[in-house]
């Protein structure tokens, strides 16, 4: 359940408070006040079984009382009172419920709510939350300490006390509000159904978060990737610290901490994580002032060389670029500034410059393409006017070409008696503005990261490296459970990734030290020793690692020794021989870390990172959800420092990323092959101008109890079929590297064709609509696409459920020398079906009234032929079972 009822909350008509209150500073006087006092057009209805009237407000004794259904209820009474009161809203038709009270600390309790909510799909909001604020609507349902303005900013906090203070922090800024939900315990009501309401609501233009943690990791990443394609979503998420990684099998497992899979979940789903709440509301006016990124190069503005020296470090610091003006920028800039400027970026026009050295300089930075985005700064000094030079700068930016996509711009006036006007006038023209270098640097720095989110949610990535012997690895997991092992040997574990296409060194196995010397003599030295056993993780800690070793005789002297240090350092540990393998000579190779983990919200998740001995010293990884593709991979590999080591620098040749790349994607394979792989460790995984080899990997085995936050590719769908021409094409769900296959389906057929599919909306399709409509979730949405021989799509069927879950919108397209063929139908069954499985009520479609071949293929699919609003399409319907409305 997700948006269902929501208009009894957004849009309610009558309002109950159950607990009113005339007791000053009680919860339920504040309550009143707030919702009498702020111009809701309907009844508010105050329920107190022992006032008459509640300020001045005719009091009713009970729900059984009230004049009038309420859409939206208010309870502010003893927890244990609760569950009886939204049963008896719910048997009125109240539709929503605003749970102040806690106390539902009690699963019992909690679980009684719930059961009295779902018999009449009463949505819950809370409990233990400061409530539900929509001021352009007048309504206050919270027991805050004002009301805010009406803006076009949506607040959704899980916290009440930081809701509050948001609040507070923004009436000072004159920041206003289209909503403000306050989610508490969240028993019904969360993230993902909150989420999925303001994508749509126009009244919205940015939304930001404050998140604690999150219950339902599928439901929150498929709402906050259709969010953050319409609007910007900003998030903070507390709990960045921890006291200390608890102890874990794997380095994988220590170093996946909780705050960095929320920050790689947030990264993945488009939106943007910043770290208090005045970035929050900075980077929300950054967002939304209307420029777009295009690229990450700054060029900065500035009468005081001091301010441009503090935003170069600041621009250093968040790791942004600098950008390198032109010559002809250069020689521009000399015959308007004085001589003493500072002849590069940033350019410093001196401290005495007057409005229009700020103008000519401003329209020569702007015309430099390298400046793809532009910092002013301003210091106050008593020879020119801070003002003056504001309003030159907005009447230069405003006489810029207007259609034209905006480079941003963003502005810093330092100082405060004598700034506060400059920057007033900046901000009342749509130019975002700053207190500080450093504040405006980490503003620009927000909209490149957000750039960053989007460009991946809109990427077409190669195609996936090819197939793995699934049925290998699968094996090699099935034996260990069967004896009831949680843990592979080193053997197996190397098994399992070479069935995966991950290049390692083979180990040999010797139960005693004679008998590593007689292996050795078999191989070429030198050669790496370790000790062998299912009790001890990290070898090298017990002494039981020795490598470099030359010949046999002495892996046998160190065999005996290592015996003694370990039995010594880890007396309890049971002992099993020895590992001996060739040492790889790769004297160049970077050490990394790859891995899998299981997080607790979000499920199987993938680690790269510096890897070695020191690689829970180093701290230096970066997390991503599976599945991952080459370029996501790529984009892992680059948050992390050890990146930088990857290029070439002195005698070292670069790494060949992307080997290092298709490493993580095959790891990303094996967590939805196998979902039993509960940690996975490759450390080190040496990577080097060769490629890529394992040395040492481990795996422990869980039965799976945390599912995937992305739905993972479902291969189950991928059959074959022959069309009534003899040909034979696959059948499979879409692929994201499937974009340009689309643009080539759409733009192989003909114009009337596209015409009827698309409603006369356009001819081509443009790969930004290509990767969108390739990039799906495989949840919510499914595509299939019927593939030919010569790997061209030739049609694709598509249905969109409604965030219920209830009704499904499908489309179809069959290119035009492929019609006739039975394609369509074969493609619009397929699609039917799944939706049938998927548990929708229906699926509907609007059809143009002229096509004709897709009304005949519709009817004899099973589907009923509708009037539509619009006399140009004919709504048809087909229903399962039961048949709910279609909206």
């Amino acid at each position: 359940m997700t948006t269902r009822n929501f208009h009894a909350l957004f849009e309610p008509a009558a309002i109950a408070l159950v607990g009113a209150s005339n007791t000053p500073g009680s919860v339920g006087e504040v309550l009143a006040r707030n919702l009498l006092e702020n111009g809701f057009a309907g009844p508010v209805l105050p329920v107190n079984p022992h006032a008459e009237a509640v300020r001045s407000a005719l009091a009713y004794k009970s729900v059984a009382d009230l004049p009038v259904t309420p859409d939206l209820a208010v309870i502010a009474t003893p927890a244990p009172t609760v569950p009886d009161i939204v049963a008896e809203l719910g048997a009125r038709g109240c539709r929503a419920a605003v749970v102040i009270s806690a106390g539902f600390s009690d699963q019992g309790l909690h679980q009684r709510l719930l059961d009295a909510a779902r018999p009449h799909l009463l949505r819950v909001v809370g409990p233990n939350c400061l409530g539900f604020i929509s001021p352009a609507r007048g309504i206050n349902a919270s027991f805050a300490q004002l009301t805010p303005k009406a803006g076009d900013i949506a607040l959704v906090a899980q916290s009440g006390a930081i809701a509050a203070a948001a609040l507070d922090w923004a009436q000072g800024r004159g920041i206003g509000f289209s909503h403000v939900v306050t989610l508490g315990d969240m028993a019904d009501v969360d993230f993902g159904d909150v989420l999925d309401y303001l994508a749509l609501d126009r009244a919205t233009k940015a939304i930001v978060l404050y998140v604690e943690s999150i219950t339902d990791a599928r439901k929150f990443m498929t709402a906050g990737r259709i969010a953050s394609r319409a609007k910007p979503v900003v998030v903070i998420k507390s709990g960045r610290s921890a006291a200390g990684a608890k102890a874990a099998f794997s380095h994988t497992g220590a170093l996946a901490g909780s705050d960095a899979v929320y920050d790689a979940a947030i990264r993945r789903a488009g939106m943007l994580r910043v770290g208090e709440l005045r970035e929050l509301f900075d980077a929300v006016d950054t967002l939304g002032a209307g420029a777009w990124v295009r690229g990450e190069r700054l060029a900065i503005l500035t009468n005081g060389g001091g301010a441009g020296v503090m935003a170069v470090d600041a621009l250093s610091a968040h790791g942004g670029r600098l950008a390198d003006l032109a010559p002809e920028t250069i020689e521009a800039l000399d015959g308007v500034l004085p001589a003493a400027w500072s002849h590069g970026n940033p350019v410093d026009i001196i401290g005495d410059a007057p409005p229009e050295r700020y103008a000519a300089a401003l329209e020569t930075v702007l015309a430099d393409k390298n400046a793809e985005a532009l910092l002013i700064l301003n210091c106050p000094t008593a020879v020119a006017d801070s003002t003056a030079a504001a309003e030159a700068v907005v009447k230069v930016l405003e006489s810029r070409p207007k259609g034209r996509v905006r480079r941003p711009i963003l502005t810093c006036w330092l100082g405060e008696t004598n700034a506060a006007p400059a920057r007033r006038l900046l901000s009342e023209h749509g130019f975002p503005t700053h207190e500080t270098p450093d504040e405006a640097v980490r503003a620009f720095m927000h909209m490149v990261d957000h750039h960053r989110n989007q460009e991946l949610l809109l990427q077409t990535p190669p195609a996936s490296p090819q197939a793995a012997e699934r049925e290998r690895a699968r094996q090699v997991v099935d034996a260990a459970l069967a004896e009831q092992r949680d843990t592979l040997t080193p053997l197996e574990a190397e098994a399992v990734l070479e069935a995966y296409g991950v290049p390692v060194v083979r180990n040999a196995v010797a139960d005693t030290p004679a008998e590593a010397a007689r292996l050795a003599r078999s191989m070429s030295g030198p050669f790496a020793l370790k000790i062998r056993s299912a009790d001890i993780s990290h070898k090298s800690d017990v002494g039981g690692v020795v490598l470099g070793l030359a010949d046999a005789e002495a892996v046998e002297i160190a065999a005996h020794a290592m015996l003694a240090r370990v039995t010594q350092a880890a007396p309890e540990a049971r002992l099993g021989g020895f590992l001996i393998q060739p040492m790889a000579e790769r004297p160049h190779a970077r050490e990394l870390i790859a891995g899998l983990a299981v997080d607790p919200t979000f499920g199987p998740i993938v680690l790269f990172g510096s890897g070695g001995i020191a690689v829970e010293v180093m701290q230096d990884r970066a997390v991503g959800l599976p599945p991952l593709n080459r370029v996501l991979a790529h984009e892992m590999i680059g948050r992390t420092r050890v990146s930088r080591l990857l290029k070439a620098f002195r005698d070292r040749d670069a790494v060949d990323e992307d080997l290092v790349a298709e490493v993580l994607e095959r790891l990303s394979m094996l967590a939805i092959d196998i979902p039993e792989i509960a940690e996975l460790d490759i450390n080190p995984l040496l990577a080097d101008e060769h490629g890529v080899l394992a040395l040492d990997a481990r795996i422990r085995l869980a039965q799976p109890k945390a599912r995937f936050a992305i739905r993972p590719y479902p291969s189950d769908l991928e059959a074959t079929l022959t069309l009534d021409s003899g040909e034979k094409v696959t059948v499979r769900p879409i692929r994201p590297d499937d974009a340009p296959g689309l643009e080539h389906l759409v733009a192989s057929s003909s114009a009337e064709d596209v015409r009827l599919r698309f409603h006369g909306g356009l001819r081509t399709l443009p790969h930004a609509l290509a990767a969108r409509l390739s990039q799906i979730d495989y949840d919510r949405e499914m595509a299939i696409v019927a593939v030919d021989e010569q790997d061209a799509i030739v049609g694709v069927s598509r249905v969109i459920a409604d965030p219920e879950g209830e009704a499904g919108e499908f489309a179809l397209f069959v290119r035009t020398d492929h019609q006739k063929q039975g394609l369509g139908r074969t493609l619009l069954r397929s699609i039917v079906e799944y939706a049938r499985r998927r548990n929708l009520s229906c699926v509907w479609g609007d059809v143009m009234s002229d096509n004709d071949r897709m009304l005949t293929l519709t009817d004899a699919v099973g589907f009923k032929r509708h009037t539509s609003e619009d006399p140009r399409l004919v709504r048809v319907v087909v229903r399962f079972e039961p048949e709910p409305a279609v909206q």
